[in-house]
C-alpha cells in the first residue's frame, strides 16, 4: 500500500465515481483503476463493489476510509514540514562556541543569520574550547566554533588567527607603554588556566619552542576569573585577543607581546562523518564570513 493508492482510494470513496475521481486527480481512468487494483491486491480483498451503474464501498472499504484520511493528513503534514525545513522556512540549529567568540563575534553573525532566516531557532552553547570539541564529537551539536581541534574525526575550517595578548594590572608597567617583552612579563606572578586547557597547552608549547619556561603561581578555570585576578593585582597572564574586551571591562590592562607573536587559528568545527541539516549549513555559510573587530586588543 502506497500514498498514490491511498489518494486514489480516497478520491473514489468520496465521489463514488471513477470518472469524477480521475478528474480530481488529473489522471486517466485506467491508471486510477490500476491503482485501486494494486491497493486491493496488497490488502488481500475488495474495497469497492463496482457495477456498470454504481460504485459502493465494501465493509472493509468503509473501515479503511477514516484510516486513509488520517494517514494522508499525517503524510501531507510531514511532507510540508520537511519541505519547510529544506527551504529554511522552519528549523532549529544548535551551535557550541567558546565564550570569547560567543560574546564578541557570534551576536553579529546571528543577527545576519536571523535577518536571512527568521523562522530558524538557534541554540547557543557558550562553553570552553574543550567542551566545544566534545559536543561536536558526540553529536550534541552539529557545528562548533573554537580553536583548531586535534581529533581526526573532526573537520576544521579556519576563520581567522587570534593573536594572544598580555594582560597586566593597571600601573604595573608604564602607562605610556602598549606592549611588553616576555622577559619583563615573566618577572611577575603568572596566572594560568587550569589544565587540560587547550589555550594553556598551546601557550606553554609556544614558549617551550623559544626556551622560555612558564612558571604558574595561580590557576583558574575560566578566563573571566583570570582577568579579575589580574585586575586585582595578583599577577599577569596571556590570553587570546578575542577576550580583550572582557579583560578590559574587568579592569585589566591589555598589552601587545613585543618579542614574538603567539597566535592560534579560530574556526568552524564539525564531524566529518555526520550530515548537516539545511539550517546548520545555512548558519555555516554566514559564520564563515565573520571576522573579529580589528581593534579588539587596542
Amino acid at each position: 500500500m502506497n500514498v498514490k493508492q491511498l489518494r486514489s482510494f480516497l478520491a473514489v470513496a468520496e465521489t463514488l465515481s471513477f470518472v469524477i475521481a480521475s478528474e480530481r486527480l488529473h489522471t486517466s481512468q485506467s491508471a486510477l483503476s490500476m491503482a485501486i487494483k494494486g491497493l486491493e491486491e496488497s490488502l488481500g480483498g475488495k474495497v469497492f463493489v463496482r457495477t456498470t451503474r454504481s460504485v459502493q464501498l465494501t465493509p472493509e472499504g468503509e473501515s479503511l476510509l477514516p484510516l486513509a484520511r488520517k494517514l494522508l493528513a499525517d503524510w501531507d503534514s510531514v511532507h510540508h514540514e520537511l519541505q519547510q525545513r529544506f527551504s529554511l522556512g522552519i528549523g532549529k540549529v544548535s551551535v557550541a562556541a567558546m565564550p570569547s567568540f560567543a560574546i564578541n563575534v557570534l551576536p553579529n553573525a546571528l543577527k545576519q543569520f536571523r535577518a536571512l532566516h527568521p523562522k530558524i531557532s538557534v541554540q547557543v552553547h557558550d562553553v570552553i574550547n574543550e567542551d566545544v570539541i566534545d559536543m561536536v564529537q558526540i553529536g550534541q551539536v552539529e557545528l562548533g566554533i573554537g580553536f583548531k581541534p586535534y581529533p581526526a574525526s573532526l573537520a576544521f575550517e579556519p576563520l581567522f588567527n587570534d593573536q594572544f595578548v598580555a594582560i597586566v594590572p593597571p600601573g604595573t608597567l608604564s602607562e605610556r607603554e602598549d606592549r611588553v617583552e616576555w622577559e619583563a612579563l615573566l618577572e611577575h606572578a603568572f596566572i594560568s588556566l587550569q589544565k587540560p586547557s587547550a589555550v594553556q597547552a598551546y601557550l606553554e608549547d609556544s614558549l617551550r619552542d623559544r626556551n622560555l619556561v612558564l612558571k604558574t603561581e595561580l590557576e583558574a578555570h575560566q578566563l573571566s576569573t583570570v582577568g579579575k585576578m589580574v585586575a586585582t593585582g595578583l599577577g599577569v597572564s596571556v590570553v587570546p585577543a578575542l577576550c580583550a574586551p572582557q579583560m578590559k571591562a574587568l579592569g585589566a590592562k591589555i598589552l601587545k607581546l613585543q618579542d614574538f607573536p603567539i597566535e592560534k587559528p579560530v574556526g568552524l568545527i564539525w564531524h566529518r562523518e555526520r550530515e548537516q541539516s539545511a539550517a546548520t549549513r545555512a548558519l555555516y555559510d554566514v559564520l564563515r564570513t565573520v571576522r573579529p573587530l580589528d581593534n579588539q586588543h587596542d
